[in-house]
């Protein structure tokens, strides 16, 4: 299967939170975009513009070995992400469905992100040229695709760490959306945001009125 672009939604939410919604769900059931390595390639792709590590060009490349490898780890780093923001958010929509399989425990989760973000470390680096204002990039090194991976575990570990886990102290909270048949999550930056998208939105509006005026006939 050749694929050139995700099908996965992308909502404009933090990378962690965007690799968490690599699973989602239509009117044709749950769907996984890391299933397929060609898929799960384009997902990183997609995801590499912003990851902000140097140099700015970076994309994984497609069907060599090491990507092999590291698509499996991003896997296994999204179903340990599922895994804490159901804890965070008390979601149990995603229990037994293809795609969101728990890890034996919240240490083993939490394993599995660190061990993901120390794979290939990043630093920081001052840049200032001769005609522009000083700039800080973010340098790596090693596979293309491995340092994506870690650089996604490390947001990762500033969602749910730094400087507060979402929902405290005033910080934006991490939600899972409540429309009907959806699996994804979203941070809410508005307290009044209750979907992680309108459509979700407006499908849920319609549920409640079919309800409210089913019920009604029926008294």
């Amino acid at each position: 299967m050749s694929v050139d672009t995700t099908r996965a939604p992308l909502l404009g939410e933090p990378i962690p939170v965007e690799l968490m919604n690599t699973v989602w769900a239509d009117r044709d059931g749950v769907h996984d975009a890391l299933a397929d390595p060609a898929e799960a390639a384009a997902w990183l792709r997609a995801a590499a513009p912003r990851i902000e590590i140097t140099p700015p060009e970076l994309r994984p490349p497609a069907g060599d070995a090491e990507t092999g490898t590291v698509i499996s780890d991003l896997r296994d780093l999204r179903n340990a992400l599922r895994q804490l923001a159901a804890e965070v958010t008390g979601d149990r929509r995603s229990a037994g469905r293809p795609g969101t399989e728990p890890a034996a425990s919240r240490a083993v989760a939490v394993s599995t992100i660190n061990r993901a973000a120390a794979a290939a470390p990043a630093w920081p680096a001052l840049s200032w040229p001769d005609d522009a204002p000083a700039t800080r990039q973010l340098h790596s090194q090693g596979p293309a695709a491995r340092i994506l991976l870690a650089a996604i575990a490390s947001q990762a570990i500033s969602l749910f760490a730094e400087p507060d886990p979402p929902g405290q102290s005033g910080q934006p909270q991490l939600r899972a959306c409540r429309g009907p048949g959806c699996v994804l999550y979203f941070v809410q930056q508005h307290p009044r945001r209750e979907w992680c998208s309108a459509g979700c939105g407006n499908r849920a509006r319609v549920a409640r009125h079919y309800h409210r005026h089913r019920g009604s006939a029926a008294g």
